[in-house]
């Protein structure tokens, strides 16, 4: 885990690379995942009404990037969904409870100059976007305007974090296509910044 590596406020990686991460940072980069997850929690509740642990995991993501703790909750909460995900009825539930264990997996974003670890900025995105064109019946178009929408929520902190990083790696199926395309639209630098939240 990442606390192993904390100096004061700061990540670094332990072997020596330029990444440095604070605490400020990884607030930042859970926040965007936290807004991309949230986004379609309805899929998931609308197969699993009485299943509230998608909607925890973003409840913590949220606390982390508004000055929570990073802790025992994020990662609770993060096995809690991705659990959630294997019980639940529909592909399009599924993956909108990854995106949730995604944000809350976003707080452990490790200061290691590798592609996997795009993942941690990205997955929540990519896993939302698949959830909601699993929701119109498979609708890549759908997919592709989600992309879209998380690209306009990103912030130019969590662009700047995502370019000290590897491009998202090859693989994953249609999130991973998902992720590499959210990942290309940011690094292009055609955003605009997005509202505070």
């Amino acid at each position: 885990m990442l606390s192993s590596a904390m100096v004061d406020d700061e990540f670094m990686s332990g072997d020596g690379s330029e990444i440095v991460l604070s605490k400020q940072d990884l607030r930042e980069v859970t926040a965007f995942a936290a807004a991309c997850a949230e986004v379609v929690l309805e899929v998931f509740e609308a197969d699993q009404h009485d299943d509230s642990r998608p909607r925890d995991a973003i409840g913590a993501a949220w606390e982390f990037a508004r000055g929570g703790q990073r802790g025992k909750s994020l990662r609770d909460t993060a096995w809690a969904a991705l659990k959630a995900a294997k019980s639940a009825d529909t592909d399009a539930a599924r993956e909108a409870a990854r995106a949730a264990m995604s944000a809350a997996g976003a707080a452990y974003l490790h200061p290691l100059a590798k592609a996997t670890q795009v993942k941690h900025i990205l997955g929540a995105g990519a896993h939302a976007a698949r959830a909601a064109e699993l929701a119109a019946g498979n609708n890549p178009g759908i997919g592709a305007e989600h992309i879209e929408r998380a690209v306009q929520r990103a912030t130019p902190v969590v662009v700047e974090v995502l370019k000290h990083f590897p491009a998202a790696p090859g693989g994953g199926g249609r999130v991973g296509e998902l992720m590499r395309m959210l990942d290309a639209d940011l690094r292009s630098g055609n955003f605009t910044e997005a509202a505070p939240s």
